[in-house]
């Protein structure tokens, strides 16, 4: 299957939509519950394995976007490549002026391309950490996060407590939680040097792509180290080096 990373970014970049961010600025106010949770903290988010609903998976809104562990295991579930996934899937998107793979929507309402024909998820197992958090959202502050309760997206009622971590049902979880914020946080420093170096960022976002999403995880192995090995190299991107992991 033949496919062109720098005719994708390309085709990402003049699709970009203005203002489009991994961020929201918002009023914890007024869109949660006002409460911080961690891993070990219930929260009123279980809703009964969304029996006789998945409104989320239908009105997804400009899609998902994905991170290197989603794509593993997507690899890993799907026994399929990037190539792969990007030909039936994934697409490319332009977000905080950095090329990023996300899930293609599809129809009106932009429903996801996993819905099997039931209407239901067809990668539950191995669907990506933004599917598996929701409705929670995260608040990031001083290279960490929370976890916050959006109440105003999941129309489920009666919504009953389950711990977080249940929730999540992420293997080693405080492994997960350090890479997420390793992640987003070497994303945020490589966006402040992008503002400076805009003629770059189609070099820049092709390399990114390369080194974390189109070259290919062992799925038979664990993801982490090899997820720090490529962040070692990328870190000369944001002018440090990362010699923690």
């Amino acid at each position: 299957m033949c496919y062109s990373i720098f005719g994708l970014i390309l085709e990402a970049e003049n699709q970009t939509v203005l203002g489009e961010s991994m961020e929201r600025e918002i009023d914890l106010s007024q869109v949660s519950d006002g409460k911080l949770y961690t891993a070990n903290d219930m929260v009123r988010a279980a809703c009964n394995d969304c029996a006789g609903c998945s409104l989320c998976c239908h009105v997804v809104g400009k899609s998902i976007i994905l991170d290197p562990y989603d794509l593993y295991q997507m690899e890993k579930g799907l026994s399929r490549s990037f190539g792969e996934l990007l030909q039936e899937a994934l697409e490319l998107r332009v977000v905080d002026g950095i090329v990023m793979p996300n899930i293609r929507i599809q129809g009106e309402q932009g429903g996801c391309s996993f819905l099997n024909e039931q209407g239901r998820c067809s990668i539950h197992a191995y669907r990506p950490g933004f599917c598996r958090m929701f409705p929670l959202g995260r608040i990031y502050e001083k290279e960490q996060f929370h976890y916050f309760l959006q109440i105003h997206e999941c129309p489920y009622p009666d919504k009953t407590k389950i711990k977080v971590k249940k929730w999540l049902g992420i293997p080693e979880l405080p492994r997960y939680e350090k890479y997420i914020c390793d992640w987003h946080f070497f994303l945020k420093k490589l966006q402040e040097n992008l503002k400076e170096e805009e003629q770059a960022a189609g070099q820049l976002s092709m390399y990114l792509l390369q080194l974390f999403f189109e070259r290919p995880y062992n799925t038979e192995m664990d993801f982490y180290p090899q997820f720090y090995e490529r962040l070692k190299k990328a870190s000369v991107l944001t002018g440090e080096s990362d010699d923690n992991h």
